[in-house]
């Protein structure tokens, strides 16, 4: 699905101020309200490192742990091991961006309620020297390609992650398996393969976010932009959030989940996304507000009603 980030900001608005008042009526809080009181409880978030070593998250629960008197416990994983996290009972909800794992976490009954979030996109960074002459291709499976035949390093996450699974899309899409000892999977997480990268000389499949807040201590560059810069919409990268099915694990904490839900995708929630910056620059794009929201959201990609699933 194209990413209309125009249309996404503009029904964002200016006027975004409504903060949290729209999940006081899901939970009481401090606030007086008739929810249960939740003063003291502990929300578990399985989320990207992407989301954590950005700050993003940081500046998100602040205002939801002050609102409630909660805490919100991040803990930092690929999508992959975040979801499996969930599905093993030891979070309250997870905030990922890699489809397919998300679609497969909710057929298996994990998951509920499922919402976009935000987006940004990935890049292809690299050395200066480009051996691989990738720079400025405006495709990322002829990128992938020619760093495939000129043997050029590269470094992959190899840890199940959404980049991981999105470096996999684009090897795929090549019609490339890459091996041989120009590829390199370190298991680990963004900021360590950048920096494994950085220090062999190395191409790899960054999301932006990660990339710009790191950008000053790195010698990589940007040679193959994502669509946020009109590169191949391949290089998408959308975020969604889920909360665990509480029929699954009953002990999971499914009212704050959905508080927490309702905030991040609400008119505060989407605004701090909006806001945040680093290096002068944006990290994220909020996506839960339209005018026209896309209901594919709610459901796997590339379910219709005709299916007999």
């Amino acid at each position: 699905m194209p990413i209309q980030r125009r249309d996404l900001l503009a029904a964002l608005g200016t006027g975004a101020t409504a903060g949290l008042a729209g999940c006081s009526g899901v939970l009481g809080g401090g606030d007086g309200g008739d929810g249960p009181e939740v003063d003291g409880e502990t929300l578990t978030l399985t989320t990207t490192t992407s989301t954590y070593d950005t700050g993003l998250l940081d500046a998100l629960n602040e205002p939801f742990q002050e609102h409630y008197g909660v805490t919100v416990d991040a803990v930092s994983q690929g999508t992959g091991a975040a979801l499996e996290s969930a599905e093993n009972g030891n979070a309250d909800l997870v905030m990922v961006h890699a489809r397919s794992l998300e679609d497969e976490f909710m057929r298996e009954g994990y998951g509920v309620n499922r919402r976009d979030l935000m987006f940004n996109d990935f890049v292809v960074v690299g050395p200066s020297d480009d051996p691989a002459g990738i720079e400025g291709m405006d495709s990322a499976t002829e990128a992938f390609n020619a760093i495939a035949e000129s043997e050029s390093a590269f470094v992959s996450r190899g840890d199940n992650s959404g980049t991981h699974t999105k470096e996999l899309v684009v090897w795929e899409a090549a019609g490339t398996e890459p091996g041989g000892s120009w590829y390199q999977e370190i298991g680990s997480g963004m900021g360590d393969a950048l920096n494994t990268a950085d220090e062999q000389g190395a191409y790899t499949l960054s999301d932006r976010g990660t990339y710009i807040s790191m950008q000053s201590n790195l010698s990589l560059t940007i040679l193959v932009q994502g669509p946020i810069e009109d590169g191949p919409e391949l290089l998408a990268n959308p975020y969604g959030v889920i909360a665990v099915n509480p029929a699954v694990h009953d002990h999971v904490n499914y009212d704050l989940a959905m508080a927490y839900i309702g905030y991040i995708t609400g008119p505060e929630g989407q605004q701090v996304i909006e806001d945040y910056r680093m290096n002068d620059k944006q990290l994220f794009f909020p996506r839960a507000l339209s005018e026209d929201p896309d209901f594919q959201q709610y459901v796997p990609e590339g379910w219709s009603a005709d299916d007999d699933s």
